[in-house]
C-alpha cells in the first residue's frame, strides 16, 4: 500500500513541478538560439540593450549611445519591444489616471 502511495505521490509532483520546469527551460533555449544582431532584450540583471554582436556564449549589448556590455547569453530573460519615440511613464502617472 506504501508504494501505490508513494508512486501516486511522485506522479503529482512530477506533473506539477517537474513537467513545467523543463517545458520552459526548452522555451528558454529556443528563445537563446532565435536571438539575432539588433534584437531588444532584457537580461536577468535588469538592462534592456540592444544586441551589436553575438557569439556561441556571449553577447554584446549596446545600451546606450556607444555604451557597450559583454555578458554571458545565458543572462538574457526575453525579448522586449522599445519604442524610443515615446518615453517610459512612470508608475505615479498611471495611478493618477485610474
Amino acid at each position: 500500500m506504501n508504494i501505490v502511495f508513494f508512486g501516486a505521490l511522485f506522479l503529482i509532483m512530477y506533473f506539477v513541478l517537474i513537467r513545467p520546469q523543463q517545458r520552459q527551460a526548452k522555451e528558454q533555449q529556443t528563445m537563446l538560439a532565435a536571438l539575432k544582431k539588433g534584437d531588444d532584450v532584457i537580461t536577468s540583471s535588469g538592462i534592456i540593450g540592444k544586441i551589436h554582436a553575438i557569439d556561441e556564449k556571449v553577447i554584446t549589448l549596446e545600451i546606450m549611445s556607444g555604451g557597450k556590455l559583454r555578458m554571458l547569453k545565458s543572462s538574457v530573460q526575453g525579448k522586449v519591444t522599445v519604442d524610443p519615440a515615446k518615453p517610459p511613464e512612470s508608475t505615479e502617472a498611471k495611478k493618477e489616471e485610474k
